[in-house]
């Protein structure tokens, strides 16, 4: 027996890339439906541990299958959640980087070389002044990461020596990101003490009722660790007013960090620039390159005002660390063993130009104002918000007559079994709607359209 495939690596590779090229082809337009798992795959499932080799070229045949009989958010009518587009370069990307392997916990030569890079392009893109960041899997890696260096900034030592009596705070929006309570609970300051403050009438986390409970946290012996503004809540696409919040964060000498998972790469566009504004001001920013910059899934990135911030939280001295050499990503980040993920980004922004993200994040707010608009035409749908600020647009089914949540609540079942479109449910206000976003470059007009058309039909019927 041998790690050896049973064809040569050329022939592996030639079937593999005709799987890709196939995928590739059938993302340019929506499917008619989305294909169920079939009988060889529900019996391949259902095997014991292989004790013996399969066919490479078998293999591949089985993946191939797989995939497509699973969600692609590359697919043009997924509005669900805030999908992926899988963009091309980038799956190249991926390939290269898993085939070579390079870890980037430690000094990597040219590919930390590229990391820091591609950090310094994001920045500049976004428009923030960073000194430093890093690539993760994700915004709840990345809002940790930052949270954590808030915290040994607000309470030194605390990494070493735990809270102790310290009562730590936290300061969000009531419809900020769970990954905010997710990195409270595990940085040791505890969900309880997240002030998840009501929202205005936008949407938006008020400056004045965070500066109020600062205030009132310090007057009672607590210490105020970090505010969170949020450029693009997922259920709605509001972005706080980050200009104000950097205001009182600076009066109060409070750390504030702006959670841009989603919404963050529309602050490059004409249309949605202008709510961003003071973002410059923040102490820390995340943005998830798999979601509005369209590359696969995982290119999480935090960009950081002061690289000492995070040295601070997470700078160690181990013997199996070469520390000969300044730099090791080990010293500002969670994770050990670090895939290449940045290499997908600077290798799109080489492709495709800034530009060109640019104007594919505007097409996307466009597409979001044409659904609204569509929705408010319709006798039989109602928008459960206000004008999209990004590219979220909550609504609703107005066909039942009588319990209006449960019938959508059905409506979004019954158009995820149709699998035309693909949609998530959202409540809004106690009001059960569904809830699309457009984060994909490969949706046009006649896609929005479509989910009008489908989600009337199928709602009326």
């Amino acid at each position: 027996m041998s790690l050896r495939l049973d064809v040569t690596r050329e022939q592996a590779l030639e079937r593999a890339a005709e799987i890709v090229a196939e995928g590739w082809a059938s993302f340019d337009h929506a499917r008619a439906n989305e294909p169920p798992i079939d009988d060889r795959l529900k019996v391949l499932l259902e095997a014991a541990l292989p004790e013996a080799p399969t066919s490479a070229l078998e293999v591949l045949e089985d993946a191939r299958r797989v995939l497509d009989e699973s969600l692609a958010q590359t697919r043009p009518r997924y509005f669900a959640f805030v999908g992926s587009s899988g963009l091309e370069i980038g799956v190249l990307g991926d390939l290269l980087a898993s085939c070579f392997d390079v870890n980037l916990a430690v000094w990597a030569a040219a590919a930390t070389e590229v990391e820091d890079q591609a950090i310094r392009w994001v920045s500049e893109f976004v428009g923030f002044p960073a000194q430093g960041g890093a690539f993760t899997s994700g915004g709840t890696v990345s809002n940790m990461t930052a949270l954590a260096a808030a915290r040994e900034r607000a309470i030194p030592g605390s990494r070493h020596h735990g809270l102790g009596s310290a009562k730590a705070t936290l300061y969000c929006s009531s419809e900020a990101h769970y990954s905010i309570e997710r990195a409270a609970e595990l940085l040791g300051i505890g969900s309880a003490n997240v002030r998840s403050l009501p929202i205005d009438g936008d949407r938006r986390l008020p400056p004045e009722a965070v500066r109020d409970a600062i205030r009132s946290d310090r007057a009672d012996g607590r210490v105020p660790v970090a505010v969170v503004a949020t450029a693009g809540t997922t259920l709605t696409g509001a972005v706080d007013p980050i200009g104000a919040l950097a205001d009182v964060c600076a009066e109060a000498g409070v750390w504030l960090h702006v959670d841009g998972a989603y919404g963050l790469p529309a602050a490059t566009t004409p249309s949605a620039g202008h709510l961003f504004a003071g973002l410059d001001r923040a102490d820390s920013v995340t943005l998830d390159a798999h979601k509005w910059l369209y590359l696969p899934k995982a290119c999480g990135v935090l960009l950081v005002r002061n690289r000492d911030d995070l040295i601070q939280a997470f700078a160690h001295e181990e013997a199996y660390i070469p520390h000969e050499r300044t730099g090791h990503m080990v010293d500002i980040t969670l994770e050990y063993s670090r895939p290449f993920r940045a290499l997908k980004l600077w290798l799109a922004f080489r492709a495709h130009g800034a530009e060109a993200f640019r104007a594919a994040v505007e097409e996307n707010l466009r597409q979001a104002r044409l659904l609204y608009e569509l929705v408010l035409e319709h006798e039989l749908l109602e928008p459960l918000c206000g004008p999209p600020p990004l590219s979220i647009v909550p609504f609703r089914h107005l066909g039942a007559e009588t319990d209006l949540n449960a019938a959508n609540a059905l409506l979004v079942r019954t158009l995820q079994e149709d699998t035309r479109v693909w949609v998530a449910p959202a409540t809004v206000d106690g009001k059960v709607g569904l809830r699309p976003c457009f984060v994909n470059f490969r949706t046009d007009d006649d896609d929005v359209r479509a989910l009008v058309d489908i989600a009337v039909e199928l709602g009326s019927s």
